[in-house]
């Protein structure tokens, strides 16, 4: 069986599942990693004080950082199924441009990061281009 005759027996709904897992992992496991980071602090200023070794350690022995390198990993697999199911044209677009959607969503909610109107905007123009390249 080719490629397209496989991705031609999927139903829209199980694309849409397949693509939002693959956004949502990748943005738990994006937010968790960057929540890690700004709970350790600089490194810089750690890797001064302990040494290389400590900097590592430091992060070594971050919860957080362990979730999101889970949830990445599980992006990263989810990726692979959702490859082995649709047409790389529709999944590599579809779930870059909607996890930075998601990241602006979640930075704003959850790291209480500055989101402003420019990223808003274009979190609309690519939320209205996936919509063209689904359809």
């Amino acid at each position: 069986m080719n490629i397209a005759y496989a991705a031609l027996h999927i139903n829209p709904w199980s694309a849409a599942a397949m693509i939002a897992c693959v956004v949502l992992c990748s943005t738990t496991g994006e937010v968790l990693t960057a929540a890690a980071m700004k709970s350790l602090g600089d490194l810089d200023e750690i890797r001064a004080r302990s040494g290389l070794k400590g900097a590592i350690l430091a992060v070594l022995t971050c919860p957080l950082f362990f979730a999101g390198v889970s949830f990445l990993a599980l992006a990263f697999f989810s990726l692979l199924f959702a490859l082995n199911h649709l047409n790389l044209s529709l999944v590599a677009p579809a779930s870059a441009s909607l996890t930075l959607v998601t990241n602006a969503i979640a930075g704003k909610i959850f790291l209480k990061e500055n989101v402003d109107r420019r990223r808003w905007t274009a979190a609309v123009l690519v939320c209205i281009g996936v919509y063209f390249l689904a359809h």
